[in-house]
């Protein structure tokens, strides 16, 4: 039981275990090209170079399938010979060696133009350049600087292929415990709000926000792995479609949960705007026993997350199961207040929601114990399988030319930013002016605006300056010892990869504490040294800030509106078509789209992280940023409700098309170009309509029509609520709202 739960919360915390692999894998090329050198007798320049060789083989490769992986390899082989001589060759000519430099950088940053392999080539011929200087590589000591590369790249071969392998449908199998694992701490965190006081209701309210974000975060990497991992396109779609489902179904809970909670129904804004007012009418009204079984049933869903395969023919977990199905019939909701038999219902939706991630991702499973409920939700399962389709769209983009292309305005500020560094280093240090470069080159990648760029510069000279105090401590200790030294680097390292994703400060933190170490065993260690590694990384990010403020500089409020009007075009693209479908009309590839709208908005949050950043001192820019991000966090879940909703349409008795719902649907796209325009154009004279709630649209004239035909109240909640949001999103973003009926 100890192992089991230590494995789920290793698998919650590091979705694949992508973290610990990456670390793994970069130690175990940099250790066993250590122990060959050590074997063949190299100097220590030769152990640094390798063990640095073997870090970038390894880290470099991007490519998710294996053949893949191994052609880039081979090909960096070469690329890295090539600048290794390059560097040696031009180590006594400073101007050459300097323009160099500039051109190899931009042609790396460029390569990024031609996919995974030209960024990873790109990376491996602008590190091993710089091991060239930093190990003072000469034109005599090429012939053993090869044998040194030979045997990083052929280690760090045997690490990914054979040590710490790693195959798409491995990962993909390990992304799915992930989201597991992540789901049941979802609903852990759910079962502390159902039981939260009013003082602990705020915690408990951003322990469920926390856990909803994470477990979004997981189906989007599982989204990203689908392709590469199933054996079929249709069994692509099938992951998709169930993950989405119990993505759907475990927010729907919460807000379940916070309505019961409260007088009046939730807004669906609270589980995603942090700080938000969480309600305050006490615990959940209802008699004892309800409530109750409310708790005994959440830490049942739990269990049934945890362990479906244990759900088995007379087990106690399958009757569990049939008990949760159950609630999707009124018949067998418990007596008790309206709100808390919805979140007995939202219960018995979750439960059917894992039922069919664990069919979809197990297999058939042992039917005979099953409840009447329990195999109306297997037929229900089974005809959305017959009916789900492989559609495959061809989406035109619109193809950038010249400077307006993203890769070549960065290889230009980049190398304009490295001209800077290189200038300003040499003033510094004639020996270790390629410091400043590195720190200029490493605060492009990954980045696209001013304000990314400043804020990671931030981050990497904090990182710095803790580092070489660190180094400081570790050098001393360490003295000359040399394999003593090499131990601590491989700690370091794993640590710096365990990190990266997490957190860019502790990544520089733990690289500048392993270079401390290098200088050590390079007998160039000083106080002077590490002081000049500040000084150097600060000018290399002063320079990358520079380069990017003033030559072909895309501001961030720039960037942060075309990812909006992104996120707003695939918003009325998901919106749309569900609706369209849900009033009759053809069907559409819908989760495709609705998770092209999730990554539309994963971009634009992170475009927005130097406006929402601690440290940012425009406080009302700030919460406006945050805001705004919310409000389409929320359009989004209602969109993706819909969408769900919507390709159930063929399968379920109880949902049906009505034409009506086309009305609604004009209103809310109308309002979605009317805020796209404005964000794009702030001349723009559209304006956002209101007017009647979306259930007076589907009003009749004609009596004896029933009001809501046979769309369920959930949906029509759906769009009320998308309505509603877009109208709150038009005030924050200064679009003018019409008053009605004008």
């Amino acid at each position: 039981m100890d192992t089991a739960r230590l494995r789920d919360r290793v698998a919650a915390s590091d979705p694949g275990l992508l973290r610990l692999a990456a670390g793994l894998r970069t130690v175990g090329a940099i250790a066993l090209t250590l122990a060959v050198l050590g074997v063949l007798g190299s100097s220590v320049a030769h152990l640094v170079a390798g063990a640095i060789a073997a870090m970038v083989a390894t880290f470099a490769i991007r490519e998710k399938q294996r053949t893949q992986q191994a052609v880039t390899l081979a090909l960096g082989l070469p690329v890295a010979a090539a600048s290794m001589s390059l560097g040696a060759l031009l180590s006594s000519r400073v101007l050459a060696g300097d323009l160099f430099f500039v051109v190899l950088i931009f042609c790396a940053v460029y390569g990024r133009r031609f996919g995974d392999r030209g960024t990873s080539l790109g990376l491996i011929g602008f590190q091993v350049y710089f091991v060239s200087l930093f190990v003072g590589a000469t034109v005599s000591g090429l012939p053993e600087l090869y044998g040194v590369l030979g045997v990083a790249f052929l280690s760090s071969a045997v690490a990914r292929f054979l040590l710490v392998p790693e195959t798409p449908a491995g990962l993909l199998e390990r992304l799915r415990e992930a989201f597991r694992a992540r789901l049941a701490q979802l609903v852990s965190t759910q079962l502390q709000l159902l039981d939260a006081g009013p003082e602990e209701i705020d915690e408990a309210l951003e322990s469920v926000r926390e856990g909803t974000a994470r477990l979004h975060e997981t189906a989007l990497m599982i989204q990203g792995r689908l392709e590469e991992g199933t054996s079929s396109e249709a069994a692509a779609r099938l992951v998709q479609r169930r993950v989405a489902d119990a993505e759907i179904a475990a927010e729907r809970l919460g807000l379940l949960l916070l309505t019961a909670r409260s007088a009046e129904r939730a807004d669906t804004l609270t589980l995603h705007l942090p700080g938000a007012p969480a309600p305050r009418a006490g615990r959940m009204p209802g008699r004892d026993e309800a409530m109750a079984r409310v708790r005994r049933d959440l830490e049942a869903l739990r269990q049934l997350v945890l362990r479906p395969a244990a759900a088995r023919s007379g087990t106690a977990l399958s009757q569990i199961r049939n008990r949760l199905l159950g609630y999707r019939e009124e018949e067998n909701l418990p007596p008790a207040p309206p709100a808390v038999q919805d979140v007995f219902r939202g219960i018995g939706e979750a439960a059917r929601a894992v039922l069919g991630l664990r069919i979809a991702l197990d297999g058939p499973q042992d039917e005979s114990d099953d409840s009447p409920a329990t195999a109306r939700s297997r037929e229900e399962l089974d005809a959305e399988d017959a009916v789900l389709d492989a559609r495959e769209e061809d989406g035109e983009q619109e193809e950038l030319t010249g400077l307006r292309r993203p890769t070549t305005r960065a290889a230009v500020q980049v190398a304009v930013g490295s001209s800077l560094a290189i200038v300003g280093g040499e003033f510094l240090s004639s020996q270790r002016w390629y410091w400043a470069v590195l720190t200029c080159w490493i605060v492009f990648i990954n980045t696209a605006s001013t304000g990314e760029i400043l804020v990671k510069g931030y981050r990497r000279l904090l990182g710095t300056v803790l580092g070489v105090l660190a180094g400081i401590v570790l050098a001393g200790a360490v003295g000359q010892h040399t394999w003593t030294a090499f131990a601590l680097v491989l700690v370091l390292v794993f640590a710096m990869f365990y990190t990266a994703p997490l957190s860019y400060t502790l990544m520089s933190f733990f690289v500048t504490a392993a270079l401390g170490l290098l200088y050590t065993l390079l007998h160039t260690y000083s106080l002077s040294v590490l002081v000049l590694r500040v000084e150097e990384t600060a000018l290399g990010a002063a320079c990358g800030v520079i380069a990017a403020a003033f030559v072909l500089p895309v501001r961030t409020d720039r960037r942060t509106n075309d990812l909006l009007v992104t996120v707003l075009e695939r918003l009325d693209e998901v919106t749309e078509a569900a609706v369209d479908q849900l009033s009759g009309g053809s069907p559409v590839e819908l989760l495709d789209q609705a998770r092209d709208l999730d990554q539309a908005l994963a971009d634009l949050r992170a475009a927005t992280q130097p406006l929402t950043h601690p440290i940012t001192p425009l406080r009302a820019r700030r919460d406006t940023a945050r805001y705004v991000v919310a409000l389409l966090e929320t359009c989004a879940y209602h969109a993706r409700s819909l969408a769900a909703t919507a390709e159930l349409l063929p399968t379920h008795p109880s949902i049906a098309a009505d034409p009506r719902l086309r009305r609604a649907g004009r209103r809310i796209g109308a309002n979605i170009a009317a805020i796209a325009a404005h964000v794009a154009d702030e001349r723009s004279t559209a304006r956002v309509e209101t007017g009647p709630s979306i259930a007076s649209l589907l009003e009749t004239e004609t009596p004896g029509t029933p009001r809501f035909g046979r769309v369920t109240d959930r949906v029509l909640r759906h769009v009320q609520r998308l309505d509603e949001t877009l109208v709150g999103l038009a005030r924050p973003l200064d679009v003018p709202i019409a008053a009605p009926g004008r």
